[in-house]
């Protein structure tokens, strides 16, 4: 189904024609030595490379550091396809959120939603006068119909079932450093504008450590995202003493409540989080919640766990017939994301 302007955002699992990325090149995501810079290459590299396996990857770097990249990425060093660079300048590297999100139209048109940037509610540590352009250069070269919106909205905060269902939290759309003054009603009607959302499920807040300084202030994608029509992944925190174990319980009774756009219930799938409660900065947000779907496959968030091999082998069995790779994302949830928050896919029109 699709709203009145026409546009929908596909579903994940749907085929793709590329996943586009950005390369670290400055601030705080490279950190304040080498090794802390090359441990972020390296990991940056590493996602490219691992969806290289599936899909042709377009990793968008920063004009000075094209030789940097090329090193971590470039021939000898690629999977299946090709890693293709693309220089603009950038300010960060969390492709999600400063990319488009890309829409189709009924006529099979892709198009390219722009939505307004201003460093996940103009966060005193971020700069974003230069990735606030790259929404319109993606979709310029990947040859996408601009869809413009005035919502200061980013990608990770929000996932579709395709079919016109959007989970999203209160926390980031109603956000009063990204959206002052708006409502449910007025973030709903441009929703339906843009991606074709007839129904949209409002959870209260993501994770605990997501709204410390680093982080986006609930992102969905963190912790829920639907893997087929009907069917909903839920990051389970088990542990009662870490403090995600009470947004784990309440997001689960909501959700087993709800109804998607076509009228049905929702089935809850757990996916177990990591054992792992605590870092030197406090409690984790690990989750595998956090993942890319790639023809064929699906690119995980692992982190060196015990839980690591079960709650993979929950989402070889959500996503039947593709292939699950592991990439050692510690790197990422240090730095404030994951694999799906540094990936942005393009799906094929």
């Amino acid at each position: 189904m699709a709203a009145p302007g026409g546009w929908r955002m596909p579903a994940e699992w749907v085929p793709h024609e590329r996943t586009w990325m950005a390369w670290p090149s400055s601030g705080y995501t490279l950190g304040d030595t080498e090794a802390e810079a090359d441990e972020a290459r390296a990991t940056w590299a590493d996602v490219a490379l691992a969806v290289s396996r599936f899909e042709p990857v377009t990793l968008v770097v920063d004009p000075g550091t094209v030789d940097v990249a090329r090193r971590w990425v470039g021939e000898g060093r690629h999977g299946h396809y090709r890693v293709d660079l693309l220089d603009a300048p950038l300010d960060d590297a969390w492709m999600r959120d400063i990319g488009p999100t890309f829409v189709v139209s009924p006529s099979g048109e892709l198009g390219a939603v722009d939505w307004v940037f201003n460093g996940w509610g103009a966060q005193g540590w971020a700069t974003w006068e230069r990735d606030a352009r790259v929404g319109a250069f993606v979709a310029g070269r990947s040859g996408a119909t601009l869809v413009a919106s005035d919502l200061v909205n980013e990608g990770g905060g929000i996932h579709v079932d395709g079919l016109g269902t959007v989970l999203l939290t209160e926390t980031v759309q109603l956000d009063p450093g990204r959206n002052p003054g708006l409502e449910r009603a007025d973030v709903e009607a441009e929703l339906a504008r843009t991606i074709g959302a007839t129904t949209c499920l409002w959870l209260p807040r993501g994770l605990t450590r997501d709204y410390d300084e680093f982080g986006t202030r609930g992102h969905v994608d963190i912790v829920a995202t639907f893997a087929s029509p009907g069917v909903v992944l839920l990051h389970w925190q088990g542990d009662p003493a870490h403090p995600d174990h009470a947004v784990s319980v309440e997001l689960e009774g909501l959700l087993a409540s709800a109804r998607d756009a076509r009228g049905e219930p929702l089935e809850v799938v757990r996916v177990p989080a990591p054992r792992t409660l605590e870092d030197d900065d406090g409690w984790v947000d690990w989750s595998y919640i956090n993942h890319l779907v790639v023809n064929d496959g699906v690119v995980a968030c692992a982190f060196d766990d015990p839980q690591d091999a079960d709650s993979l082998a929950v989402l070889e069995r959500a996503y039947a017939g593709r292939r699950v790779v592991g990439v050692d994302a510690r790197p990422l949830f240090a730095r404030g994301g994951g694999i799906h928050c540094i990936t942005q896919q393009q799906p094929r029109a």
